[in-house]
């Protein structure tokens, strides 16, 4: 299948994970910030140029991601490897390359329209922290982890900043007709860049011990690798537990506000799948119980990206 050059191309920017970038970023700028939206400054168009480049540089970072994986995938997943099968290596490499270089002038063009360039340091961060990712901190115990959580949880929080800087921040009239209501919108895309984080460094240890037989093979220095699969799941179940509690306050904080629907929508969609994964994780023993845990996870990311239509309807 991965010989179609077509397929294989959408395997290798991982469009599945891009699609996810965009339902988030859509549904933070026009569901969770819909009340806002007659008084913004970040138009559609300006919206979707930074949507884009967001994409560009995501699917830029998989595809170096796996350029440098090719030997670890080979062990791990050689049935999807795309690099050398479908795809020679020079045009990864250029395909990265080109993707980084729009990404970057579509963020440049961001910048000075907001006439601000420092919020190109965005991007230019972003793309740096992905190359050395590949190249360098991936292998390394945690540090690759952290980084991939750190961008997975700017996702939904880029909205709110580029709505910040071209609004010229946040001006005594809005301020005065939304009040404490800005301030909880606020709260809500925090929340959401704290619960991208935990899931995607829960996800990263998930996929770790999904990759162990590779990894250790290519000398990488993974959790599972130096603490062992065992502590390995103790870690995650912490970070699920965080999480789940995190949550619960959410709970607690709509019935408070007597927004029940909220309430039985994180607590059925949402925290019970993650008592489930807790499960699924702790007894997982194979490659392919891990794969399953990460799927479910990444379930799980989709429901909470689908609470910000309860948002919607609470605040409209």
């Amino acid at each position: 299948m991965l010989k179609n050059p077509l397929i294989a191309f959408l395997k290798l920017i991982r469009i599945e994970n891009l699609l996810i970038i965009s339902a988030t970023q859509i549904c933070i700028k026009y569901q969770v910030f819909a009340p806002l939206n007659d008084f913004s400054k970040f138009t559609p168009i300006l919206f979707s140029i930074s949507l884009i480049s967001t994409l560009l540089i995501a699917a830029a970072g998989y595809i170096i991601n796996d350029y440098f994986d090719v030997k670890t995938d080979k062990i791990n997943r050689p049935t999807t490897v795309v690099i050398d099968v479908a795809i020679k290596r020079r045009w990864a490499m250029i395909l990265h390359v080109v993707l980084n270089t729009i990404g970057l002038i579509l963020g440049l063009y961001l910048a000075l329209k907001c006439h601000n360039l420092k919020l190109i340091l965005i991007q230019v961060t972003s793309i740096l922290l992905l190359w050395f990712y590949s190249t360098h901190f991936k292998k390394q115990l945690l540090v690759g982890n952290i980084i991939v959580s750190l961008l997975t949880a700017l996702i939904p929080i880029l909205p709110m900043i580029y709505d910040y800087y071209f609004s010229g921040g946040i001006t005594p009239m809005i301020s005065m007709l939304l009040g404490s209501f800005l301030n909880k919108l606020m709260m809500i895309v925090i929340g959401y860049s704290a619960f991208a984080f935990l899931t995607s460094l829960t996800r990263e240890v998930i996929k770790d011990m999904e990759d162990y037989k590779g990894d250790i093979q290519t000398g990488c220095k993974t959790m599972p690798i130096v603490w062992g699969i065992i502590t390995s799941k103790v870690v995650t179940f912490f970070l699920l537990i965080i999480t789940v509690g995190l949550l619960l306050l959410a709970c607690l904080k709509f019935y408070h506000e007597k927004e029940i629907i909220a309430v039985y929508y994180i607590a059925g969609l949402v925290i019970a799948p993650l008592l489930l994964l807790i499960i699924k994780t702790i007894t997982s023993k194979t490659s392919k119980d891990f794969k399953i845990a990460s799927v479910l996870l990444k379930l799980i990311m989709l429901f909470g990206i689908a609470f910000t239509f309860i948002i919607k309807y609470l605040y409209e």
